[in-house]
């Protein structure tokens, strides 16, 4: 099983001003390129390649993001423009067996994140810190602010560049 978890830090105790919000959404709306930079200089047979056993290729973790990006932009509006709403989780296994994640381009993977997080931040700069506490209930994981989604979306793409560096170690090694 694939399944992320990330801890519940959230950004209540982190995000106190304007300030602290606008850094964050910066740091959301860096991933994609981050991501970019660190797949750079390798071969399509790399990024098709699963070099560690049980993990995914690199190609299926950039088509898990992508497909997650939607997910969490949706999650977020539906907090700022509801009270306490329902929030679905979403199984990242069943996505990969299901979603053609082999034949995906990744320069399309790529335009969705950019541009999913360009119109989300341009909703999020929007609000005010103390919109940042509203919350729903996710199906999984129970109450989340607005904060804490913003917060392990914004560290989705560096969680995965992680793995992915460990991909390209294995196959140098």
């Amino acid at each position: 099983m694939f399944s992320l978890r990330f801890n519940n830090i959230s950004l209540q105790t982190v995000i106190g001003s304007k300030m602290d919000v606008s850094r964050r959404i910066e740091e959301y709306l860096a991933g994609p390129e981050e991501l970019r930079q660190a797949i750079a200089g390798m071969t399509a047979a790399e990024i098709d390649a699963a070099p560690i056993p049980g993990k995914w290729s690199t190609r299926q973790v950039i088509c898990h993001i992508a497909d997650f990006e939607p997910v969490y932009a949706d999650r977020m509006k539906r907090v700022i423009a509801e009270e306490n709403p329902p929030l679905l989780g979403g199984d990242p296994d069943v996505f990969a067996e299901r979603l053609a994640y082999e034949q995906r381009d990744l320069e399309e993977e790529f335009q969705l994140m950019t541009a999913v997080r360009q119109h989300t931040a341009r909703i999020l700069k929007s609000l005010s810190a103390d919109q940042f506490q509203r919350t729903g209930i996710h199906s999984r994981d129970g109450e989340l602010s607005l904060a804490t989604l913003l917060d392990r979306i914004t560290h989705h793409i560096p969680h995965h560049i992680q793995l992915i560096q460990e991909k390209r170690e294995a196959l140098n090694a």
